[in-house]
C-alpha cells in the first residue's frame, strides 16, 4: 500500500477557479427578477423577497451550489416559474459591486440596502429589544 505523502487529494491539486476579473453586469430579463436574500432554509433553498414584492421560495441551482455562496442579504437574480408564483430558481448571484451598480442604473429600489444584513432586521421588526436606558439606574 502506499503511503499519502501530501496535504489533501484530487481536489486539493486541481485548484481553485479564482476568476477576480471584471464580469460583464447582467440584468434581468422578461420571466426573471432581482430579490434579496431574507433566510437560508438548507438543502439549497432560501427565501427571499422579490423586486416586485412577492415573498418567494427559491431554489439554487445545481451549477452554483457549492461553487457560488449565497448569504442572508444578498442580491440575487431569480427565474420565475409560469406554473408557480410563489417558487422562483436562484439563477445569479450579485457581487457587491455590482449590486451597487445595479442600484444606480435604477435596477434596484433606493431603499434596498445592498449586502447588508442589517436591513433584513429592519424590515422584520424595526425594533432593537437589547435597548437598556442607563437613566433608570442611576435613580436607584
Amino acid at each position: 500500500m502506499p503511503k499519502n505523502k501530501g496535504k489533501g487529494g484530487k481536489n486539493r491539486r486541481r485548484g481553485k477557479n479564482d476568476s477576480d476579473d471584471k464580469r460583464e453586469l447582467i440584468f434581468k430579463e422578461d420571466g426573471q427578477e432581482y430579490a434579496q436574500v431574507l433566510r437560508m432554509l438548507g438543502n439549497g433553498r432560501l427565501e427571499a423577497h422579490c423586486m416586485d414584492g412577492v415573498k418567494r421560495l427559491c431554489h439554487i441551482r445545481g451549477k452554483m451550489r457549492k461553487k457560488v455562496w449565497v448569504n442572508t442579504g444578498d442580491i440575487v437574480l431569480v427565474g420565475l416559474r409560469d406554473y408557480q408564483d410563489e417558487k422562483a430558481d436562484v439563477i445569479l448571484k450579485y457581487m457587491a459591486d455590482e449590486a451597487r451598480s445595479l442600484k444606480a442604473y435604477g435596477e434596484l429600489p433606493e431603499n434596498i440596502r445592498v449586502n447588508d444584513t442589517d436591513a433584513l432586521n429592519e424590515e422584520e421588526g424595526g425594533e432593537n429589544d437589547d435597548y437598556i436606558d442607563f437613566d433608570d439606574i442611576s435613580e436607584i
